[in-house]
């Protein structure tokens, strides 16, 4: 039995969850190192509490059980849909599941798998499980922070590289292709942890801007938010530029924001609460006189997933501790002119805290006239 079942099993008991049900996702390959995704097909990871596991799923997957790092037993079925409810049927069996309180993901089970999972055990309740699949992947281990610390250099080497591409006249679309291409020149899994945002001029005060068919101009903000995979670990990255000179109002909130991510990344130590990371952070912000223009959290969590516990929200009092990791990411944002976001990945230590992230968080002039 693995660290990450017994792990599972341990926060089944506290939760008192007789078992559990997984769909393919980010807590299916943390537990079985395999890599499966949501299609037509249902594909149900079933683990009981006595340590017992079983995987239903298609028989042209059956390939992926060589990768499995935890016993289990499988029952496939065929394309033939009306076979698939006698799998789950066999699977509930074989693990002697009845009248059983069954802990499922709140945002990947579908309608699809419910259906077969209520039918093949309809004496079970099948019950949110968020406070055990919150919990799992909480605290990291040392290989887990080594892969983030790595996913982490090879999206900074790629925004270096990217920068020396850089000039107006190119749409955002543009420079953001150069930079997916950048991160998997510079070590990064295809699967990225999201597709990165590059936007400039009004468009940076979008915080979830999608690159389009603007062009960059002198005199323009540039920001870049993005991130790269290491064996399925994620880094993510935010840093804000100038075009040339920009407005001073625009260097203003740079420098404004600049402080608040120091603020926020020099609350965050061992037994501090989440909400303290984002007051600390929030405080600068609105002392300045911007605080109705920074809209969001301070941060979230980081790993496996690109946004995962713990949320770094003014309302959550999660008490931090070694091996979190999570992003402070504050930021301003101003309709119609632009927006700042500063942004780095940082790890609770039993010390203290640090920083995975470590390109330059001044709000710089991109000269770019000298590439």
């Amino acid at each position: 039995m693995t660290d990450k079942l017994s792990r599972l099993l341990e926060l089944m008991r506290q939760h008192d969850f007789d078992a559990a049900a997984i769909n393919p996702g980010p807590n299916f390959t943390y537990l079985t190192g395999m890599r499966m995704h949501l299609m037509e097909r249902p594909t149900v990871l079933l683990v009981a509490r006595s340590g017992l596991a079983a995987l239903v799923l298609p028989q042209l997957e059956q390939l992926q059980l060589t990768h499995a790092r935890i016993e289990l037993s499988s029952f496939p079925y065929p394309d033939n849909p009306s076979t698939w409810q006698e799998a789950f049927s066999n699977a509930f069996n074989a693990l002697g599941i009845r009248q059983a309180r069954v802990a499922v993901e709140p945002r990947t089970l579908r309608l699809l798998e419910l259906d077969f999972l209520q039918s093949a055990a309809p004496d079970c309740g099948f019950i949110n499980g968020s406070a055990v699949f919150e919990s799992l992947r909480l605290r990291k281990e040392a290989d887990e922070l080594e892969k983030m610390q790595q996913a982490a250099r090879v999206a900074e080497t790629a925004l270096l590289e990217t920068l020396k591409t850089v000039r107006p006249g190119q749409t955002e679309k543009q420079i953001a292709a150069e930079l997916v291409i950048a991160l998997f020149r510079a070590g990064s899994d295809i699967e990225l942890p999201f597709q990165p945002i590059v936007s400039s001029g009004e468009n940076s005060a979008n915080p979830h801007a999608s690159p389009g068919k603007r062009v960059l101009r002198a005199g323009d903000l540039l920001l870049f938010d993005w991130g790269a995979s290491v064996d399925g670990y994620f880094s993510d990255i935010t840093r804000t530029f100038t075009v040339g000179v920009a407005p001073k109002q625009l260097l203003q909130i740079g420098t404004v924001v600049q402080a608040a991510n120091a603020a926020g990344r020099a609350a965050a130590r061992p037994n501090q609460l989440a909400s303290a990371v984002d007051r600390a952070a929030r405080e600068v912000i609105n002392s300045a006189g911007f605080g109705e223009y920074f809209t969001h959290r301070t941060g979230h969590g980081l790993g496996i997933e690109a946004h995962e516990a713990p949320y770094i929200r003014g309302d959550n009092d999660t008490p931090l501790e070694p091996g979190m990791v999570f992003t402070v990411e504050p930021g301003i944002y101003l309709p119609g002119l632009g927006g700042v976001r500063i942004e780095d990945d940082l790890v609770i230590s039993d010390e203290g805290a640090y920083s995975l992230t470590n390109l330059p968080r001044e709000v710089l002039p991109y000269d770019y006239q000298q590439n």
